[in-house]
């Protein structure tokens, strides 16, 4: 993200893909997921690199694969993906011609809104409306994330490897959105739908190959 403007790191689609792990397992920074409660389907979604091909943050997901497509029937949906986003510091930009802010829970909350945004078009809205409604409801998960403390989210304690985290929290009629450190050095959002957020723990993944297609 530049201090110029809001810049995601480029995302390389990863679902279902040969070699999907490679990206994951390029990361210098631990990933997280659902913890051992959680006894349904995981795969593996995508990873975010920056311009020299560093990863910087990933999303996990949990129970049912979301549609990507403005198509009928997502409601019955029910999944949780968790996005790990590694702690960086100000830094130059890989070509150098300006400086990226730090990331921050803000940006995992960025992250774990647009994440949402995405699979959650309205199937029946004219095609010609549908970039308007993205370009709106992206500025507005924009300042709800620049504003955590803010009242459109509570608070919602879950455990972190165990340990009791608070996390800010936000509902809406296209789900649900939380964001809040971890350990290991990154930062932690989660998104979902028909799935609910309070019960849910996160844990670091031992094995990715628990998230293998």
């Amino acid at each position: 993200m530049e201090t110029t403007g809001r810049a995601e790191p480029r995302e390389v689609p990863a679902s279902g893909a040969d070699g999907v792990i490679d990206g994951y397992l390029m990361a210098g920074f631990p990933w997280y997921g659902l913890d051992e409660a959680f006894t349904g389907p995981r795969w593996l979604m995508r990873v975010g690199a920056a311009a020299d091909g560093t990863v910087e943050h990933g999303s996990t997901g949990h129970g049912d694969e979301p549609s990507f497509r403005a198509e009928p029937g997502p409601e019955g949906q029910r999944f949780a993906v968790v996005v790990t986003v590694a702690d960086r510091p100000v830094r130059s930009s890989p070509d150098g011609t300006g400086v990226l802010e730090a990331t921050s829970v803000s940006s995992a909350a960025w992250l774990a809104g647009s994440g949402l945004l995405s699979c959650t078009w309205p199937a029946r809205m004219e095609r010609g409306l549908r970039q308007s409604w993205l370009d709106q409801q992206t500025a507005i998960a924009w300042e709800l994330a620049d504003d955590l403390e803010g009242s459109a989210w509570s608070t919602l304690s879950l455990p972190v490897d165990g340990a009791p985290t608070d996390f800010r929290y936000r509902e809406s009629e296209y789900g649900w959105v939380l964001a809040g450190p971890a350990h290991e050095g990154v930062h932690i959002g989660a998104y979902g739908r028909g799935m609910s957020a309070y019960g849910l723990g996160f844990s670091v993944i031992k094995d990715l190959g628990e998230y293998g297609h």
